[in-house]
């Protein structure tokens, strides 16, 4: 069995498809999933399976909302290693006295190359900052994210690609987790 991390995109938002993680968590067990465990409402779901492949999980568990719930969520599957590689690779951490809290992680269904910093027209949306890690891209926002430009919809529309944020703490608790269903 294979444990994978399944970021919903846009659940629980402002009211918009509302799914309660009691709910999901049931659902995705009939499925088939086992070890299924969710951390907070913005859709964050743990799910063991003998799938390998994270593009086949993320349709699977697409199709099961869908099916139960009637959305149509985006979902980014991801591995232990791409959190660990977020600790490891996060350039602004290394950065001294940085506030952990204008820090996010911007989650992408494909490989990104040096081109795709190009295309976020990164002078659109100065002061933020952000750099690219394979299919991560790292951000820190000069205010807030509530304050910026440079949100889901501005990645995914300048990308052609799905893209799902987490900040910092839900990164770091995420990979927490992770490690604890490993004992």
């Amino acid at each position: 069995m294979k444990t994978h991390l399944a970021l919903l995109r846009g659940i629980n938002v402002s009211g918009h498809n509302m799914i309660k993680m009691d709910a999901l968590q049931k659902a995705l067990e009939k499925a088939g999933f086992k070890d299924v465990k969710t951390y907070i409402q913005s859709g964050n779901v743990f799910v063991s399976t003998p799938e390998e492949n994270p593009a086949a999980v993320g349709f699977h568990i697409k199709q099961e909302i869908f099916k139960t719930f009637g959305h149509d969520v985006p979902v980014v599957v991801i591995a232990k290693e791409d959190l660990l590689a977020c600790l490891k690779n996060n350039p602004f951490l290394k950065e001294q006295e940085v506030d952990t809290k204008k820090l996010y992680v911007a989650f992408v269904s494909t490989v990104l190359n040096d081109q795709s910093i190009h295309d976020l027209k990164m002078s659109s949306v100065k002061p933020d900052e952000v750099h690219i890690d394979s299919s991560r891209i790292f951000i820190k926002y000069a205010f807030s994210a509530g304050k910026t430009r440079l949100d889901q919809k501005y990645i995914e529309k300048k990308l052609n690609l799905t893209a799902t944020i987490r900040n910092w703490n839900t990164v770091s608790n995420l990979l927490k987790m992770y490690e604890e269903s490993e004992e």
